[in-house]
C-alpha cells in the first residue's frame, strides 16, 4: 500500500511540476541550459518538505540526463549541469551543491557536500589576464554505489563503489572501490573488505 501512495503522490507532482520543466525547455532554446537549469534548480530548492522532494524529483526527472524518481533532493540544494545522472535510492542532503556528476544506486550525501565538475574549472595560469576569462574544462565526476559522503565535504574525482567520505574531506585525485577516505586533501585510510 505504501509503495501505491508513493507511486500516485510521484504521479501527482510531476504533474504540478510539469509548468516547470515546460517553461524549462522554452527557456533553454533561448539561453544556456546549464544557466537554465540553474535558475530553476534556484527556485526548486526553496520549497520545503516531502512536497519539496516529490517536486523537485518530477522536474529533475525531465530536465537532467538521468534521474531516478525515487531520488531525495533534499531543501537547498542546488544542481548546475544538465548532464548529471541520479541513480534510485540516492539521498542528496540540505543545502548541497551538485555539478556535473554521476551518482550511483543507493549513496548518501550528507550536508553541505559540494560535488565540482572536476577539478579543472578554472585556468589561472596567464597573469595577465583575468581568471574569470581564462576558461576552463569540465570533467563528469563519477560516485560509486552505495557510497556515503559526509557533511561538508568537497568532491573533485571520482570515487569507487560502497566508499565512505568522511566529513569535511576534500578529494583531488580518484579514489579506488571498498575505501575509507579522510582528509585535506582526502587519502585512504582502510579499506571495508
Amino acid at each position: 500500500m505504501k509503495n501505491i501512495i508513493k507511486e500516485f503522490l510521484f504521479v501527482i507532482f510531476t504533474l504540478l511540476a510539469a509548468p516547470f520543466s515546460l517553461l524549462y525547455f522554452l527557456l533553454a532554446l533561448l539561453m544556456n541550459k546549464n544557466d537554465c537549469l540553474a535558475s530553476f534548480s534556484q527556485l526548486l530548492s526553496l520549497i520545503p518538505g516531502k512536497s519539496g522532494i516529490y517536486l523537485r524529483a518530477g522536474f529533475y526527472r525531465f530536465t537532467l540526463q538521468a534521474c531516478s524518481k525515487d531520488a531525495i533532493i533534499s531543501f537547498a540544494t542546488l544542481l548546475s549541469q544538465q548532464n548529471t545522472s541520479i541513480s534510485s535510492g540516492v539521498y542528496i542532503g540540505p543545502q548541497c551543491n551538485i555539478g556535473m556528476c554521476s551518482i550511483g544506486q543507493n549513496t548518501l550525501l550528507g550536508s553541505g557536500v559540494h560535488i565540482m565538475s572536476g577539478s579543472k574549472q578554472h585556468d589561472f595560469k596567464q597573469i595577465t589576464i583575468p581568471i574569470k576569462d581564462q576558461g576552463g574544462s569540465f570533467e563528469k565526476i563519477s560516485i560509486g554505489k552505495n557510497s556515503w559522503i559526509g557533511n561538508g565535504a568537497l568532491i573533485m574525482a571520482d570515487i569507487g563503489d560502497n566508499c565512505v567520505v568522511a566529513a569535511g574531506s576534500v578529494v583531488i585525485k580518484s579514489m579506488p572501490k571498498n575505501s575509507i577516505i579522510v582528509g585535506n586533501p582526502a587519502r585512504v585510510v582502510k579499506t571495508r573488505e
